[in-house]
C-alpha cells in the first residue's frame, strides 16, 4: 500500500473503533482503521470454531448497542437484523423448580409469584424505581462528562447536568445514591424476600464484574444492564442473525461507505510523538503512519503500558493509568452440540424441540450464596467450584449458525482468577479439599503437588476448568456432556492476547464507583481526551463503558471533530 497520511489513524477495528471511524468520515475527515487480527471486530467477532458451526467468539448477545449510533451508520441497510428473545432468561434452581422470566409486567409477576407472592406485588415498584435511575444515567450515556479539575469552562459545562440533578425528587436522587454505592444484594434485600428472586436480579450485578453480588458497587453493575433495548423494545435481549460478527460486519460496510480505510493484519507498535503531541503510529513491520490525531480503540491501561512512549507523560500520571483495576473473571467457551440440552426441571417434549427457554438466556446461579461463593472460591482458589454459567442456544433462533437439527451455544463464565499467579498454591490445594462440594477436582498444577506458580499460559488449567463447566450444566442438564461435539474455550489470558483485554476484562476497566463517568479512565481525562495532545480514547475503556454499545466511539468522534474544526449538527447527540 502506498505511505499517505490521513487526519485520523484509530488503532483497533473493534466495534467502537468503527464506529468512531464511520462518524469521523461521515464528518469529512479522513481516516484509518489499524487492526492487528485478520477481521475488524474485535471481542464482537463470528467464526467456525468446529467444522460445520459457527457462534459469536466473545460478545454473544445484544442489548445495549445505542439506537442513536445504529440509525446514524444505518446498519440495518448494511445488512444487520437483530431478533427478539422469546423470554429473557432461564433460572434452573434444583431438579424439580426453575423460574422462567418472560417478558410483560404481568407475565413475570406470575413467574415470580411461584417463589414469592409478596415479591411479585413489589415487582412494579422495583421495575419503576429502576427505570426512573436508567432514564437519568441513560441520557448520559451519550454525553462527555465533565473534564473535573480542568478550569471555569469545564465547570460551566458541567452546570446543565448538576443542575438536572438538583432538581431530581429527593427519593431519586436516594435512589441514585444507593445504586451508585450499595451491593446488588443489599439494594434487593430492600425490594425481595425470596433468595432465588434475588439471586436472578443479582446477576446483572456480576456480569463481567469480578465481584462478590455483596461487594458494594454492584447495584451499578446491575443498574448498567438495564439500558438497553432492542428493535425500540426497552428491556429486550436479541440475538444478531449471523452472530456478533454481523454487527461489526455491519459497522464495517457502513465506514469503508463513508470513506474509512480499513486495514487488517495491521499491528501498532507505538504510537508517534512530535513536538509534544500525537503524530501517527509506527506499525510492528516498521512503517509509519502520519496522522494529525489517533484515536485508541483498545483499554487505557495496554495504551500506556504498550504503546505510548513511557516518558511522554510525567511518572505519576502513566502509573495512574496502569493502576485502573482490570479483571472480569470471566471465562468464555463456545460448544456445538448433537442436540438441545434437556433440563430436568423443566423436561422438554418427545421429539426435542425448542421451548421459549432454550432462546432465553440460561443461567446457572439460583442463589444469593450461589452467587457469593462463586466470587469467593475463584479469589482463594483461581476458579470456581461451582461456576456461575449463562449459556445461550442462539441456533435455536438462526439457522445459519449449525447444521440441521445441531445447535451451537455461548457459555459465559464466572468466577475465574484474572491471573493464575497471584493464588497461592497451598493454600489452594488445602481449600479444594476442604471445599470439595461438587466433585474431587483441582487444578492439575495443585493435583500434581507442584509448587510452580500457576498460569492461564498452561493449557491443562484452561481444559480442567472447560470440563468443569460442562459438568456444572451437565448437573442441570444430563444429556449436555454426552451431546458435545466440539468446544472452543478462551481463558483471561487467551482474551488479552487475542482482542487486548487486559487481564481479560471485557470492560477495559472494572465498572467500580472509582472508574465511572468523570473518574473514567482517570479524573482529569474523561473527555477522550488523553494526557497526549492529538491522542484520544475511544473504547470501552472511556464512559459510559462497556458493553458492545457504540456510545464510547460516537462521544469520542464528536470530541475529535470538534478539535479538527469539524462540528455537522448530527454528530452532537
Amino acid at each position: 500500500m502506498p505511505h499517505r497520511s490521513y487526519d485520523v489513524a484509530v488503532i483497533g477495528g473493534g466495534h467502537n473503533g468503527l464506529v468512531c471511524a464511520a462518524y469521523l468520515a461521515k464528518a469529512g475527515a479522513s481516516v484509518v482503521v489499524l487492526e492487528k487480527n485478520a477481521q475488524v471486530g474485535g471481542a464482537a467477532l463470528t467464526e467456525e470454531f468446529h467444522p460445520g458451526f459457527r457462534n459469536s467468539v466473545a460478545a454473544y448477545t445484544v442489548s445495549l448497542l445505542n439506537p442513536k449510533v445504529a440509525a446514524d451508520l444505518d446498519l440495518a441497510a448494511h445488512g444487520l437484523r437483530i431478533i427478539e428473545r422469546p423470554a429473557a432468561n432461564f433460572w434452573p434452581v434444583d431438579d424439580t423448580r426453575h423460574l422462567l422470566m418472560p417478558y410483560g409486567l404481568a407475565a413475570r409477576q406470575k413467574a415470580i409469584a411461584r417463589f414469592s407472592p409478596r415479591d411479585a406485588e413489589r415487582l412494579p415498584a422495583y421495575d419503576a424505581a429502576l427505570e426512573r435511575a436508567a432514564s437519568v444515567i441513560r441520557d448520559l450515556v451519550l454525553t462527555t462528562p465533565p473534564n473535573v479539575g480542568s478550569g471555569l469552562a469545564e465547570l460551566i459545562r458541567s452546570a446543565p447536568l448538576a443542575h438536572r440533578l438538583h432538581k431530581l425528587p429527593l427519593d431519586d436522587q436516594r435512589l441514585l445514591a444507593d445504586l451508585f454505592t450499595k451491593s446488588a444484594s443489599d439494594y434487593l434485600d430492600r425490594w425481595f424476600e425470596s433468595d432465588v428472586v434475588k439471586a436472578a436480579f443479582a446477576f446483572d450485578g456480576i456480569v463481567g464484574a469480578f465481584a462478590s453480588p455483596h461487594t458494594p458497587g454492584t447495584a451499578y453493575v446491575l443498574l448498567h444492564h438495564c439500558f438497553g433495548e432492542v428493535n425500540g423494545k426497552s428491556g429486550v435481549w436479541g440475538h444478531a442473525v449471523g452472530g456478533m460478527g454481523a454487527i461489526t460486519q455491519a459497522m464495517a460496510r457502513a465506514a469503508e461507505d463513508a470513506g474509512v480505510v480499513i486495514r487488517t493484519d495491521t499491528a501498532v507498535s507505538e504510537v508517534l510523538i512530535e513536538g509534544d503531541r500525537a503524530a501517527g503510529v509506527r506499525l510492528a513491520d516498521g512503517d509509519t503512519i502520519r496522522t494529525r490525531t489517533v484515536a485508541a480503540n483498545i483499554g487505557p491501561k495496554l495504551l500506556f503500558r504498550d504503546l505510548v512512549p513511557h516518558d511522554a507523560i510525567e511518572p505519576d500520571l502513566r502509573g495512574r493509568f496502569l493502576g485502573i483495576k482490570t479483571g472480569s473473571g470471566t471465562f468464555r467457551m463456545n460448544v456445538a452440540l448433537s442436540e438441545l440440552p434437556d433440563f430436568t426441571c423443566l423436561p422438554s417434549s418427545s421429539h426435542g424441540s425448542a421451548g421459549s427457554h432454550h432462546g432465553s438466556g440460561i443461567v446457572i446461579g439460583p442463589t444469593i450464596g450461589y452467587l457469593d461463593r462463586a466470587f469467593t472460591d475463584a479469589r482463594m482458589l483461581g476458579w470456581s467450584l461451582e461456576p456461575v454459567v449463562e449459556m445461550l442456544i442462539p441456533s435455536t433462533l438462526d439457522e445459519t449458525l449449525a447444521p440441521a437439527g445441531q445447535h451451537v451455544a455461548s457459555l459465559f463464565v464466572q468466577h475465574v482468577a484474572p491471573r493464575l499467579e497471584d493464588v497461592d498454591p497451598y493454600a489452594a490445594d488445602i481449600d479444594m479439599r476442604l471445599k470439595n462440594r461438587f466433585r474431587p477436582i483441582a487444578s492439575p498444577a495443585v493435583a500434581s503437588g507442584s509448587t510452580t506458580k500457576r498460569s492461564w499460559t498452561d493449557p491443562r488449567e484452561k481444559e480442567a476448568f472447560a470440563d468443569l463447566v460442562i459438568d456444572t450444566v451437565t448437573r442441570h442438564a444430563p444429556n449436555f456432556a454426552t451431546s458435545v461435539l466440539g468446544r472452543q474455550s478462551l481463558s483471561p489470558f487467551d482474551l488479552e492476547q487475542r482482542f487486548g483485554m487486559i487481564d481479560g476484562d471485557i470492560f477495559h476497566g472494572q465498572l467500580s464507583l472509582d472508574q465511572l463517568f468523570s473518574l473514567r479512565p482517570v479524573l482529569g481525562h474523561a473527555n477522550y481526551r488523553m494526557p497526549v495532545p492529538g491522542l484520544y480514547l475511544c473504547g470501552s475503556g472511556a464512559h459510559p463503558g462497556g458493553g458492545v454499545t457504540g456510545a464510547p466511539g460516537h462521544n469520542a468522534a464528536r470530541e475529535i471533530a470538534r478539535d479538527l474544526k469539524r462540528d455537522p449538527p448530527w454528530l452532537r447527540g
